[in-house]
C-alpha cells in the first residue's frame, strides 16, 4: 500500500520535478523551466501557480521554508555503486578487465561517477566488488570510498550485491558501474525515489513509462524504456525497499535476479520514472558498445581478439558483431563476423577444468576429425580450452518429437558408433554419480529417499556389466539440441553432432539413454527411440540394459542439478524428472530382469 506522502507524490510529481529545478537553477522564466524540466510551458505555468497556492512559493517564485523543509527530509546523503559481476555481455574483454575500470575518452567509467556524485556534494560512497576486486583497490585512497565484498558474485546476480548493501540505502544513489552520463545525473536535490530509464523503446526492456509516470510491465512482444539502472531511494522508500530485498536474498530461486526485481509489485514498480535522453546516458553493456562510444579505448585491445586475427589472419578492426552465445559457468560463448562468416569462440569460464578435461575434448575432436560430423574446428587450445568453430548456417535442432528427425539422427549416431573412433579415456558412469555428490560438499540431497535410490540403482550394476557391449567412443552428451540438421541432400537431412566435452570411451547404448532422458520421454517414446537406432530389432536383453541407463544416467543428472540448485540454478521439471527417472527405471529393470530370470 502506498503511503500518504507517496499518494501525494503520485498527485504531484510534476511539481516537485519543478520545485526540483528551482533549488538547482536560479529562476530566471517559466520557459527556462520548461526547458529544464521538459514539461510544457502551460504545464510549467499551471504547476508554479500550484506550488505557490500550497505555500512552496512565493508570489516572487522563492522558496519557502516548507520547501526547505521538504528538500532537507530527502536530501541525497550517500551512494551505492555495484561492480562486483563478471560483466558477462562485455565478451571477450570481460575476462581482462572488470567493467567498471572500461575507459571512455581516458576517463574509467567509475571514475566518471565518482568524479560526478562528489561534484553533486556525495561522498559517503560504497562499490560493492566481486569479480578482479584488487583491480578497484586504488579507489579506497583516491576518492575515499569504502567497499563491500560480494564472494557470491558467480553464484549470484545483483540482487545479492545490493542486499549486501541494504543497510546502508536510505537518501542514497544506486547506480551500475556500467554506465556512462554525458551531464551529471546526480544532484544536491532529491525529493522522491525514482529508477532511470530513457526515451527510447528497447526490447530488452521489461517495463515502460505511462500517463501516471509509473513503470509498469511490458509484455513479451512489447517494447519498453530502456533501463538504465541509476535510482534514488528515499528514507521513507528504503524499508519496505530493504525488507524487500533481504526476503528475496534468502531464497534460492532469486540467485539469478537483478535488484530491480525488488521494486516490483503486481506488475510495476513502487517508485517513478525519472527519463532521460537516450543520446545522454548509454549503458556499456558490450565490446561493441565500446567501440562505438571510443574506438580509441585503450580497453579494446584484447588478447582473444587478437588471437582470432592471428588464427583468420585479419585486423581486429574486421572482428565484427561480437555477440555473447551463452551465460553460465561452464563456457562463455561469443558469436562474430569475419569477412561475412560467422563464426563462435568458446571461453571456457572460471572453475571448468574441475568438470572438464580439455586435454581429452581435445584427442575426442582428433578422433572424430575424418569423420566431417562435427562443426568445423578452426581454433583449439588443449591447454585452455579456447576454441573457435564456423558457425552452422541453415541448420535447426532435432525435434525430440518428429520421429523422422529422430530416427535420422540415431542412424547418424549408430554410423558414429561404428566408425572406429577410439581415445584413450572412459566416462565413468557410476564414477561421475559419486564425483557430482561430491560437489555438494557435505548437503543433503533434496530428496528425502536418496539413499535408499542410490542404493537400489547399485543393484542393475551387476546386470550391466554382465551383458554384452558395444565399447566405443560415445558422445554421451547425445541430446537432441547437440544434433544439427541442414538442409536436405539425396532426401535426407546433412547432421552436425557438436558439442563433445563430455565425450569417451563407454557402452554406445549409453548415448541412446541420454537422448531419451533429455527429451523427457515417456516409455512408450523411449521405446521408439530403442526401435529407430535399432531397426532390425533390439533383443530383449539389450532393451532392459538401456532401461538400466536410462536410471542410471537420470541420476547423474539429477546429481549435476542438485549441485546446480544449491549454487541457486534451477532447472524446473527436468531435474525433477530426472531423479524420477532413476527410480521409476530401476522398477521397470528390475520388473523386466526378473521376468527372464523366472
Amino acid at each position: 500500500m502506498f503511503t500518504k506522502r507517496r499518494k501525494q507524490i503520485y498527485m504531484n510529481i510534476i511539481k516537485y520535478d519543478v520545485m526540483n529545478a528551482l533549488f538547482q537553477h536560479s529562476y530566471t522564466s517559466q520557459r527556462e523551466l520548461s526547458d529544464i524540466t521538459g514539461y510544457s510551458l502551460g504545464k510549467v505555468n499551471q504547476t508554479l501557480a500550484q506550488l505557490q497556492e500550497e505555500g512552496y512559493l512565493t508570489a516572487s517564485h522563492a522558496l519557502t521554508e516548507k520547501a526547505q523543509a521538504e528538500r532537507k527530509e530527502s536530501k541525497p546523503k550517500n551512494a551505492i555503486i555495484l561492480a562486483a559481476g563478471f560483466g558477462m555481455r562485455m565478451v571477450p574483454i570481460n575476462r581482462e578487465i572488470p567493467k567498471g575500470l572500461l575507459e571512455i575518452h581516458g576517463e574509467p567509467l567509475i571514475e566518471r561517477q565518482i568524479r560526478q556524485l562528489q561534484e553533486a556534494g556525495i561522498n559517503d560512497i560504497t562499490i560493492v566488488v566481486g569479480f578482479m576486486k584488487e583491480s578497484y583497490e586504488y579507489l579506497i585512497d583516491q576518492y575515499g570510498v569504502k567497499f563491500l565484498v560480494n564472494r557470491e558474485y558467480a553464484e549470484k546476480n545483483n540482487l545479492h550485491s545490493m542486499a549486501l548493501a541494504a543497510n546502508r540505502v536510505g537518501n542514497t544513489y544506486i547506480i551500475p558501474c556500467d554506465i556512462w552520463c554525458e551531464n551529471n545525473p546526480f544532484s544536491e536535490n532529491e525529493l522522491y525515489s525514482w529508477y532511470m530509464v530513457t526515451d527510447r523503446m528497447d526490447e530488452e526492456s521489461e517495463v515502460r513509462v505511462n500517463r501516471k509516470f509509473e513503470l509498469v510491465e511490458v509484455g513479451a512482444e512489447e517494447k519498453g524504456n530502456t533501463m538504465i539502472g541509476i535510482s534514488y531511494i528515499t528514507r521513507e522508500d528504503s524499508t519496505w525497499f530493504c525488507n524487500r530485498l533481504l526476503e528475496m536474498d534468502r531464497k534460492k530461486s532469486c540467485a539469478g535476479s537483478f535488484w530491480e526485481n525488488a521494486l516490483m509489485e503486481r506488475g510495476k514498480m513502487k517508485i517513478w520514472a525519472r527519463v532521460k535522453p537516450s543520446d545522454q546516458i548509454y549503458e556499456i553493456n558490450t565490446y561493441e558498445q565500446l567501440r562505438e562510444m571510443d574506438k580509441n579505448s585503450r580497453n579494446l585491445e584484447s588478447d582473444i581478439l587478437n588471437l582470432i586475427a592471428g588464427v583468420l589472419e585479419c585486423k581486429v578492426e574486421e572482428i565484427t558483431e561480437i555477440e555473447m552465445l551463452k551465460k553460465g559457468m561452464t563456457n562463455r560463448s561469443f558469436f562474430f563476423v569475419n569477412r561475412n562468416q560467422r563464426f563462435i569462440m568458446r571461453i571456457p569460464g572460471e572453475g571448468t577444468e574441475q568438470l572438464i578435461n580439455r586435454r581429452q575434448e581435445y584427442q575426442v575432436y582428433q578422433a572424430i576429425q575424418s569423420l566431417h560430423l562435427s562443426d568445423d574446428i578452426r581454433y583449439f587450445d588443449p591447454e585452455n580450452g579456447y576454441k573457435m568453430t564456423e558457425f552452422l548456417t541453415d541448420t535447426h535442432c532435432c525435434d525430440p518429437y518428429n520421429p523422422e528427425e529422430v530416427k535420422t539422427c540415431m542412424k547418424v549416431l549408430r554410423q558414429f558408433h561404428h566408425s572406429g573412433a577410439k581415445v584413450e579415456h572412459t566416462f565413468d558412469l557410476f564414477g561421475n554419480i559419486e564425483f557430482y555428490e561430491k560437489l555438494w560438499k557435505g548437503q543433503p540431497s533434496c530428496y528425502r529417499d536418496y539413499q535408499q535410490t542410490k542404493e537400489k540403482l547399485y543393484e542393475l550394476k551387476s546386470y550391466v556389466d554382465s551383458q554384452p557391449k558395444n565399447w566405443a567412443l560415445c558422445h554421451i552428451d547425445s541430446v537432441p539440441d547437440n544434433f544439427l540438421l541442414g538442409p536436405m541432400k539425396n532426401g535426407e537431412n546433412e547432421i552436425h553432432l557438436i558439442d563433445w566435452e563430455y565425450a569417451g570411451m563407454q557402452d554406445t547404448d549409453v548415448d541412446i539413454a541420454m537422448f531419451a532422458i533429455y527429451s523427457m520421454y515417456e516409455k512408450e517414446q523411449v521405446d521408439a527411440l530403442i526401435d529407430a537406432y535399432y531397426p532390425e530389432g533390439c533383443p530383449q536383453s539389450v532393451r532392459i540394459k538401456i532401461y538400466c541407463y536410462v536410471a542410471i544416467c537420470g541420476l547423474l543428472w539429477s546429481n549435476w542439478c542438485e549441485f546446480k540448485h544449491q549454487q541457486g540454478v534451477e532447472f524446473g521439471e527436468y531435474s525433477l524428472r530426472q531423479y524420477r527417472y532413476a527410480k521409476e527405471y530401476y522398477r521397470n529393470a528390475i520388473k523386466e530382469i526378473n521376468k527372464i530370470q523366472e
